[in-house]
């Protein structure tokens, strides 16, 4: 069975193993493997909840952007 973790849940378990809890025990406790939370780190790591729903939001804004042009571009066409 394969879990969802939001990005605050991961930022919250890596900030957790910034606090001295140990690798194994942080996966062990929460359900999820090593190779996952390495992952995350590289992708998430240094990051506060803020900085992840701020670039979650750019994101999703820039996407709106693209099928907005892409849509008035078809219709000219």
């Amino acid at each position: 069975m394969k879990k969802q973790f939001t990005e605050e849940q991961i930022i919250g378990f890596l900030k957790e193993t910034d606090k001295g809890v140990p690798v194994k025990d942080l996966c062990r406790k929460h359900g999820f493997s090593d190779a996952s939370y390495y992952l995350w780190r590289g992708k998430y790591g240094g990051m506060d909840v803020s900085d992840a729903k701020r670039l979650k939001k750019l994101l999703a804004e820039s996407m709106l952007e693209n099928e907005v042009t892409r849509e008035a571009l078809r219709k000219k066409w």
